[in-house]
């Protein structure tokens, strides 16, 4: 049956306050796919609940048959990549990217060849020994991409990596974020504001409006035309 053995949001109801999300819905193995909504619907919240960060009311959250819920945050299949990129202040290019193999850093010979060559892979040859202070907002982000390639999660989970980036350099970023996604095969979901994003990245997007997260749907068709919530938080009269 198509989706399952993917990620699978079983009936799940979550409360926070006033705030409240419902989902139900499937994600292929290996789908890269978008969300998006208004401020405040619940995007990042859908990634809290699939992280591990945040535990449903009701529902479960399934991977490949397995219930995620049994697991600790640390325990799952999980890579995440947030706005900051997760970068260790003091830590170097290379010890940042080494956090993906082993958090002690201690690594053998073949350990640190992989580093490199995960460095090389993203561009950055030869910049493992700058700190993050010393390198660009692009290299910032390369360096969270080299950790998730040599982590290799099956499920990759992006919350807005390259909004503070401009046009031409996110374009260039999610280019070779869609090239680590296959090569790894890691199933994706990045949340975004823009809706762009999800046209160059992203074949299918889940809207997350007044609620609800809607299953996953073609995303040129979905921008072609809107649902009105997303209509209106698009700016589309």
């Amino acid at each position: 049956m198509p989706g399952a053995d993917g990620l699978r949001f079983e009936a799940v109801h979550v409360s926070l306050g006033a705030f409240t999300l419902s989902a139900d819905l499937t994600v292929d193995r290996g789908a890269r796919v978008a969300v998006i909504g208004p401020s405040g619907s619940g995007k990042s919240t859908l990634l809290a609940l699939v992280s591990g960060f945040l535990l449903p009311d009701r529902g479960r959250v399934i991977w490949r048959g397995e219930d995620l819920g049994r697991l600790a945050p640390g325990r799952r299949p999980v890579s995440i990549v947030f706005q900051d990129q997760n970068l260790l202040p003091h830590l170097t290019a290379f010890q940042n990217v080494a956090l993906g193999l082993r958090p002690d850093l201690r690594l053998d010979r073949n350990q640190t060849d992989e580093v490199q060559g995960a460095l090389a892979r993203v561009g950055l040859k030869g910049f493992g020994d700058r700190l993050p202070a010393n390198m660009s907002g692009g290299q910032q982000s390369r360096v969270a991409l080299a950790r998730v390639l040599l982590r290799r999660r099956p499920i990759l989970l992006l919350d807005e990596p390259f909004a503070a980036l401009g046009p031409a350099l996110k374009d260039e970023m999610l280019d070779l974020l869609t090239e680590i996604a296959g090569e790894t095969g890691a199933t994706v979901l990045m949340v975004s504001h823009d809706p762009d994003d999800a046209r160059r990245f992203a074949p299918q997007t889940i809207v997350v409006d007044q609620g609800v997260a809607a299953p996953p749907v073609a995303t040129e068709g979905l921008l072609a035309d809107p649902p009105p919530g997303l209509r209106a938080y698009l700016g589309i009269t």
